[in-house]
C-alpha cells in the first residue's frame, strides 16, 4: 500500500532529515524526574526536596541551557519497593534524562543496579556510602554528602573542641544510621574519645524512653535522627531530665526544623554540608526564593536539590544542551566545578562524590525568640574519605551496625 505525503508534510520531513541528530534532540524538552517521599517519618525532608528543585526550576523559567524542562515528581512512599516502581516508571514510561533522588539510603540501594543497567544519570541526596566507594555506580553523582561525610568532622570537633570523652550514640536502625555513627565513631576515637554504647531505635519510634534510660556514665550524646524524628527525640530527651551536650549530623538540627523545636534544642551542635547563615550570593538567592515560593525557612534537604539543579544546568551548558550520549552526560556532571552554591564551592572526586565544606553549627535563640543555627567552625573541602588514605579507607569494612566495634 502506498503512503502519500502532502507537500507540507514532505517539506517538514525533509527539513528534519537535514538536521543533525543532536539538533533534533535539543529541540525536545530535557526531562528531569524526582524520586522523593511525601508520607511517613521522612516526609518532612522529602517535601523540602521537591520545594528546592521546583524553586530552582521556576526561577529559571523551566529552561536550562536553552532547553525547556519537563519535570516529573514521583512519591516513593519511603520504601525500597516504591522507589523501584517509580524509578521504572520514570525511565521506561517517562524517558527521563536525569533522575534526582531518592532520599533514603535503603531506597537508593534498591534501585542502583537498575538505574546503572539503563545508563540513566542519577543525582541523589541519599548518603549510602558505598555508592561512591566500594560498589560505585558509574552513572551516579552526589552533590550532598555520603552518610558519614559530615559525621567525620563532627567526630573531630566533638573530641577536640567540645572535649567529650565518653559518648553514647543513637540513630535509626538502617543503613544511613549505621554509616553516620560509624563515621563519627572512627574519627572521635582516633582523636581520643570513646563510644561506650550504640543504640538503634527503629525508624518509626513513638517513645524513646527505653533508650533514654540507658544514657548513663557518659559526658555527651551523639544523635543522627532524620525527617521529623529529631523533634520527638529532643523533646523527650529534655522531658526525661537529661542535660548532657548533644551533637549530631546533617539531619539532626536541620534549619527547616528549627521553627518546630522548643528550648530543648538550644545548644545542640550539628554538622552539615549546608548552613543557613552562609553569606554568599547563591545562598541569599536560595533563601529568598524559598521564602517567596513557600514561606518557609530553607534547610539541607531543599538546598541539596537546589544545588542538584545547579549541577545539571552547568553540565547541560558544557554539553550545549545535548543529552543524547549518556556517557558524555555523566562525565559532564562529574566534571562540574561551582564556586557559588548555597553550600559554598564544590567539585567532585573521581568516584562522583562531592568535595565541599562541612559546617559545624550551634542552635541558638535569636532576639526575636526564634531558633537558628550559627556556624562556629568550617571544615573546608571535606572528602568522603576525610583525611584518611583512600586505599586504606576502602580496605576496611564498610560502616555497619557492628563496625567500628565497641572497644572493651
Amino acid at each position: 500500500m502506498a503512503i502519500r505525503l502532502g507537500r507540507r508534510s514532505f517539506l517538514a520531513g525533509a527539513a528534519a532529515a537535514a538536521l543533525p541528530l543532536p539538533a533534533i534532540a535539543q529541540s525536545a524538552p530535557v526531562r528531569i524526574g524526582l524520586l522523593t517521599v511525601k508520607t511517613g517519618p521522612l516526609a518532612e525532608g522529602g517535601i523540602q526536596m521537591e520545594q528546592g528543585i521546583v524553586a530552582f526550576l521556576k526561577d529559571k523559567n523551566y529552561t536550562l541551557a536553552g532547553r525547556k524542562v519537563d519535570f516529573i515528581s514521583a512519591d516513593t512512599g519511603g520504601s525500597p519497593a516504591g522507589a523501584k516502581t517509580k524509578a521504572q516508571e520514570l525511565i521506561e514510561r517517562d524517558h527521563v534524562d536525569f533522575i534526582l533522588g531518592p532520599l533514603a539510603a535503603f531506597e537508593l540501594l534498591a534501585i542502583t543496579d537498575y538505574v546503572a543497567q539503563n545508563k540513566t544519570p542519577m543525582m541523589s541526596l541519599a548518603g549510602a556510602d558505598d555508592m561512591t566507594q566500594r560498589k560505585p555506580n558509574p552513572y551516579f553523582v552526589r552533590a550532598s554528602a555520603t552518610s558519614s561525610q559530615a559525621m567525620h568532622p563532627m567526630g573531630h570537633y566533638a573530641a577536640t573542641e567540645m572535649h567529650l570523652k565518653r559518648v553514647i550514640t543513637l540513630d535509626e536502625d538502617f543503613a544511613f544510621g549505621y554509616e553516620q555513627i560509624g563515621g563519627f565513631q572512627q574519627v572521635f576515637e582516633d582523636n581520643g574519645g570513646r563510644v561506650v554504647k550504640k543504640l538503634w531505635p527503629p525508624l518509626v519510634t513513638a517513645d524513646y524512653t527505653p533508650y533514654l534510660a540507658q544514657i548513663q556514665n557518659v559526658d555527651g550524646v551523639c544523635q543522627g535522627f532524620a525527617g521529623s524524628n529529631p523533634l520527638k527525640f529532643m523533646k523527650q530527651y529534655a522531658d526525661f531530665g537529661l542535660k548532657l551536650p548533644v551533637c549530631g549530623g546533617e539531619t539532626a538540627g536541620d534549619d527547616a526544623l528549627l521553627p518546630h523545636f522548643g528550648p530543648e534544642a538550644i545548644g545542640m551542635i550539628n554538622a552539615c554540608p549546608y548552613t543557613i547563615d552562609l553569606d554568599n550570593d547563591a545562598n541569599r538567592k536560595f533563601k529568598a526564593l524559598m521564602k517567596k515560593e513557600y514561606g518557609v525557612v530553607a534547610g539541607f534537604y531543599a538546598a541539596g536539590l537546589y544545588i542538584n539543579g545547579q549541577v545539571v544546568e552547568e553540565a547541560l551548558k558544557e554539553l550545549h544542551g545535548d543529552t543524547s550520549n549518556k556517557e558524555k552526560t555523566i562525565a559532564a556532571l562529574r566534571a562540574v566545578k561551582l564556586a557559588d552554591t548555597p553550600r559554598g564551592p564544590l567539585h567532585f572526586d573521581h568516584l562522583g562524590n562531592v568535595v565541599g565544606n562541612i559546617y559545624i553549627r550551634r542552635v541558638e535563640k535569636m532576639q526575636n525568640g526564634q531558633l537558628t543555627n550559627m556556624t562556629v567552625k568550617t571544615y573546608d573541602n571535606v572528602s568522603q574519605f576525610w583525611t584518611y588514605d583512600e586505599k586504606k579507607y576502602l580496605s576496611q569494612p564498610a560502616y555497619s551496625r557492628d563496625f567500628p566495634p565497641l572497644k572493651s
